[in-house]
């Protein structure tokens, strides 16, 4: 009986110990792993990495990690340009809280490289980073007539408020008008795109291809991290919420 009980406090010391060894080694893989991403992203903070599973050690000798998990506060994106009807759209755009988990991580023997199966993710672009999509300066839509969008926000039910100004002159009237309209934000392939549900009434018998051409814009996002794209977008409070999807992702970007 006493060599049992010298055998199982052995086992719990060595047990312990393993324990301790293995939660230093995930800290400073995720430790080491955010450093990686913050170069390679050019980032201006260090993002946030959580490895997943236990034992981690276990992993790492099997050549893959169950779950890696990423958080970065602020992603400047480096954008193509999209417009409709020669509206360009902004060459860099910023997404706030952009989080992502990856799924079964394979790395390289050197540890220089890791690609996760399939990953999901989910972050918001502020309305006011989407506005940058939208021509900044007023654009004629009818004769002594023109018109800017003014800013954007929460339109409640999943919809956009696009605040638009007209203003000019028919004739010897001037006149200006402010209003807000209803606008739907869909994603296609990797365009955002932001919608008017109805144009507002002014009785100057606008065309509406010619308001659309400022009410209407869209916004290219195509280099998240690690490759992900964009599959669902939906207006909310604070911004468009993106829910992103990929795989083969490249982990360390």
């Amino acid at each position: 009986m006493r060599a049992l009980r010298i055998l199982l406090i052995v086992v719990v010391i060595l047990g312990g110990l393993f324990t301790i060894a293995d939660r230093v080694a995930v800290h400073f893989a995720q430790s080491e792993a955010a450093d990686r991403i913050k170069t390679n992203e050019h980032l201006a903070e260090t993002p946030s990495v959580s490895i997943d599973g236990f034992p981690f050690l276990t992993q790492v000798a099997g050549g893959e990690l169950d779950e890696i998990h990423v958080g970065i506060k602020d992603y400047e994106v480096a954008t193509g340009t999209a417009g409709k009807s020669g509206a360009a759209g902004a060459s860099t755009i910023r997404i706030d809280d952009l989080h992502a988990d990856m799924h079964g991580v394979d790395f390289s023997s050197d540890y220089s490289s890791a690609t996760a199966r399939t990953a999901t993710g989910t972050a918001t672009i502020s309305y006011d980073e989407l506005l940058k999509a939208a021509k900044p300066e007023p654009t004629q839509v009818f004769p002594g007539v023109t018109a800017k969008v003014l800013g954007l926000s929460d339109g409640g039910n999943g919809k956009i408020k696009v605040k638009v100004r007209l203003e000019g002159s028919v004739g010897p009237k001037k006149f200006s008008q402010t209003t807000s309209i209803l606008s739907s934000v869909t994603v296609e392939g990797d365009t955002v795109k932001v919608h008017a549900d109805s144009l507002p009434e002014t009785g100057l018998g606008l065309v509406e291809r010619d308001v659309r051409s400022v009410t209407d814009f869209q916004q290219v996002i195509d280099k998240l991290p690690g490759g992900i794209k964009i599959d669902k977008v939906e207006a909310a409070q604070e911004g468009v919420h993106i829910t992103a999807k990929g795989t083969d992702v490249d982990v360390t970007g």
